[in-house]
């Protein structure tokens, strides 16, 4: 696959007001600033452009003195200890960095020093479509092959891909994440590879950092096919605490349901109750439909829920007990999942979260939000008698949090 580039995509980046200031303010004899990054690669696909970022010669201070001298823009130094000043302009921020060059590094942070070589700080970041820069002339800078890794869907990273890792373990899950939104075919060898070797620094990053990373990645459009090769590495488990429902994701998915649910989908297994079943809305009811549910069965009712598995609401699981019910297909799936109590959310009191918590990736805190704001969505509906446990393993005793 070759997709086209669309060079009047820089122009129009470098004519945008707030960029045309920014670098008018910095223009200094000696001195030498651009726009790098994302911001230069999503211009060149032709996509819009939100986050917008500079790399500089200039030192941290410089920067905020020539901000100061310049009208309309008021400068904020949200990172200046790393180099990196958030310059408000009037169509949103621009964040100055000054080039930058790593000194020590242990997967979560890095000690650097500041620079003036823009190629040696091109060689210390993540993929080779992340490393092109945007002179004010108009020149396209290309130090490590990513416009023609950009234009075949091909994402690599820059230099050793274990190195690159070591540097920083959230590299790893980003890798699958732009795979998921620019590749194209089958992921990179060598960086598939390296990813698989470096799992265990996932239990090195913070669960916050994965939770983001994860839910950018069901985001993307490659998404669900991305989570399959991680499922079939084995890393899905180092992520979710437990396999998951690679079928029902990718009905999530194709339907545009939003990234909090299809983590749903892809994670959650659910058993309806018959009425006096005994269960409770933390899901101690029947053992054999919890059994069901960890098995997987529980997509088996969801795939009734708007999401149809080609089986329609006949398609419960052979065997399945007279406790265990499909849901309606004429409900949706947001709405059944909506319709759950906030008390088995996965990620606040469920044996979902324990075993996440086990395997150190996610925890009760980092998820409150999207529980909060998915129960938020439910506008008058009733609490479920559902029950709703993991699919995967389950830890045997909660460990604090």
């Amino acid at each position: 696959m070759s997709r086209a580039l669309d060079p009047a995509g820089l122009a129009a980046l470098l004519e945008r007001p707030g960029v045309r200031r920014v670098l008018a303010a910095l223009d200094a004899p000696g001195a030498e600033t651009r726009l790098i990054g994302g911001c230069v690669r999503d211009a060149l696909l032709g996509a819009p452009t939100a986050d917008i970022d500079m790399a500089t010669t200039h030192r941290p201070e410089a920067v905020m003195r020539a901000a100061q001298r310049a009208p309309g823009l008021k400068a904020v130094p949200t990172g200046i200890e790393h180099g990196t000043i958030t310059l408000v302009t009037e169509d949103g921020p621009i964040e100055v960095t000054t080039l930058r060059e790593d000194v020590e590094t242990d997967g979560r942070h890095a000690v650097v020093r500041f620079g003036s070589d823009f190629l040696r700080d091109a060689e210390r970041r993540d993929f080779t479509v992340n490393a092109l820069s945007l002179g004010a002339d108009g020149t396209l800078h290309d130090p490590v092959g990513g416009r023609p890794d950009l234009a075949a869907g091909r994402v690599r990273f820059i230099g050793d891909p274990t190195t690159r890792i070591r540097e920083d373990a959230l590299r790893l899950l980003r890798f699958f994440r732009f795979h998921a939104r620019f590749g194209a075919g089958a992921p990179d060898a060598a960086a598939l590879a390296a990813c698989v070797a470096a799992r265990d620094s996932l239990d090195r990053l913070s669960r916050e950092r994965v939770r983001a990373e994860f839910l950018k990645l069901l985001a993307a459009p490659g998404g669900a096919a991305m989570v399959t090769t991680l499922s079939t590495t084995g890393l899905l488990p180092r992520i979710t605490g437990g396999v998951g429902e690679l079928g029902r994701l990718e009905r999530a998915a194709a339907a545009g349901l939003p990234p909090v649910t299809r983590l749903a989908a892809l994670a959650v297994g659910v058993a309806g109750l018959s009425p006096g079943g005994g269960g409770s809305r933390r899901g101690r009811g029947d053992a054999g439909a919890r059994d069901r549910a960890r098995a997987g069965r529980g997509a088996e009712d969801l795939a009734g829920a708007g999401l149809p598995d080609g089986r329609g609401s006949a398609g419960r699981p052979a065997g399945a007990g007279a406790g265990e019910r499909p849901l309606n297909e004429a409900q949706s799936f947001r709405s059944a999942l909506v319709s759950w109590s906030w008390t088995i959310w996965p990620f606040s009191s469920s044996r979902f979260c324990r075993s996440s918590v086990a395997s150190r990736c996610i925890s009760t805190a980092s998820m409150s939000r999207s529980r909060d704001s998915w129960v938020s969505s439910s506008i008058g509906a009733a609490r479920s008698a559902s029950t709703v446990t993991a699919v995967g393993p389950i830890s045997a005793k909660p460990p604090r949090t």
